[in-house]
Formats: C-alpha cells, structure tokens, sequence
C-alpha cells in the first residue's frame, strides 16, 4: 500500500503522508513521495502537505533504518534530502497542515513548505537530533534559518526541544494555530487564492525564495552526507538511536 495519498481540490493537489499512526520516513514514503511530486509538478498549481491527527509525522523510521549497513543508509539519506529539496522547490505556492506532532524529520518535511498552519492543542513541533547526537541534517538547517532567522535557529538546533503551537506561532516557526476542523480548509484557501494569481509573478517570487538555500545545498550536500553517516554509525550513537527507536 502506498505511504502517501494525493487528492486534487481543483488547482491544489492535498499530499498525506500514510505510513501508520506515527508517519514515520521510511524507504518506501521517499519513494511514494518521489512519484507523487512527479505528479504534482505536472497536474497541479499549488500543494498542501499533511499527515495524520496524532502525528503528521514522528521523523525517520529509526527501526527500519538501524537495519540498514552504511550502503543503503548513505543512499536513504541522499533520497530523503533530494525529497526535501523536491518539495521545497516545486514551481508552486505550496503550504503544511500540521494536524499532529512534527518532529525531526517531520518538521524538516514542514520547513520544506512556503506556509506552515498547525492546529491547535497539545502538539508538538521541532528538532531534536542534537539529543541523540545527530547534527539536524544541513538542508534542514538551510531551510529553519531562512525562516526563523539565524539566532532563533541556532538556539532551536542547540536546545534541542519541541515546541507547542504558541510557542512556534511568536517564533515565526508556523503562520497560523488553527482549529482541527478549520486546518486543511484554511491551508487549501490560501494556495487556492495564490494560484489565481498569475503564474508568472508567483513562478519568480518563488525562485527568488528557494534559490539561495538550493546553492548553499548544492555546495554543502556530500559533506553533510558524511558528516551525518560518521555520526550515525558511531557507537555512542548507535545507543542511543536504538533507545530511541524503542518508542516507535
């Protein structure tokens, strides 16, 4: 079965991840996900990406992934950051329904997005790879900076800690805390209302958004694929992510 789902509103394609109650990023959501933006790229104006109520998504799928030798893991890795580049660059206003908890990868997924909305309550959005001694992945990294700025960003990475819909509100994490039944509406009206702008203003502005951040990528992908399979495979982390992965 597919981990993701793509329903078209019209002009907006509304892009699920659906692997599971937590949404974890395993080999086959980056390769369902691959296809979809395919799809997306040529039937749509605009995308929304959204998870499920509890999760929109927990991050990588860390017992699949610990099974893997280095090989594999190394190609994991680069197809997981080529998705996040995908996403991030679609020719599109694009926007994230965070109904559920978005953490690690899962908010590097929602950082990939021009707008983020999340419902309100008790939800939990950020990065803590620092806690299991893993760098947040340089992309990731890119992508929070140009939202949040450099001093927000840097004291997210270090601290390592979550944050509930109030909180990433006044950082300028996510543009709008919304009700649960209000969320995809609201996130489907505002790329709805883009897309009938015209398409050549929205096409440039957002070259001109994502264009630094691909460069920077660009120059900076195989170091950071090193640097995060030397930290993955280290024995101390090795600990600590199959810890982790008892969670899951």
């Amino acid at each position: 079965m597919s981990k993701v789902t793509l329903v078209a509103h019209d002009a907006v394609a509304v892009l699920r991840l659906n692997n599971g109650v937590t949404n974890a990023i395993s080999p086959d959501m980056i390769d369902d996900l691959t296809e979809a933006i395919r799809r997306i790229k040529s039937q749509s104006k605009g995308m929304v990406l959204a998870g499920g109520d509890k999760f929109f998504c927990i991050g990588l799928d860390l017992p699949t992934l610990l099974q893997l030798e280095r090989p594999d893991m190394t190609d994991f890795y680069s197809r997981f950051n080529q998705t996040v580049l995908d996403l991030y660059t679609l020719p599109m206003p694009t926007a994230c329904a965070i109904a559920g908890h978005a953490t690690a990868g899962g908010a590097i997924f929602a950082l990939s997005t021009d707008f983020r909305f999340i419902s309100s309550g008790r939800k939990f959005i950020g990065l803590n790879e620092v806690k299991i001694g893993l760098p947040v992945p340089c992309l990731g990294d890119l992508l929070l900076r140009q939202i949040v700025g450099d001093r927000c960003a840097t004291e997210m990475l270090f601290g390592g800690e979550f944050m509930e819909p109030e909180q990433a509100y006044r950082g300028g994490l996510v543009d709008a805390i919304c009700s649960t039944e209000e969320l995809e509406v609201k996130a489907v009206a505002k790329i709805t209302e883009l897309t009938a702008l015209p398409q050549a203003g929205i096409s440039g502005i957002k070259n001109n958004r994502v264009d630094a951040v691909r460069s920077k990528y660009e120059e900076m992908r195989k170091s950071d694929i090193d640097s995060f399979q030397n930290c993955w495979f280290s024995p101390a982390v090795q600990g600590m992510l199959k810890e982790a992965a008892k969670k899951f």
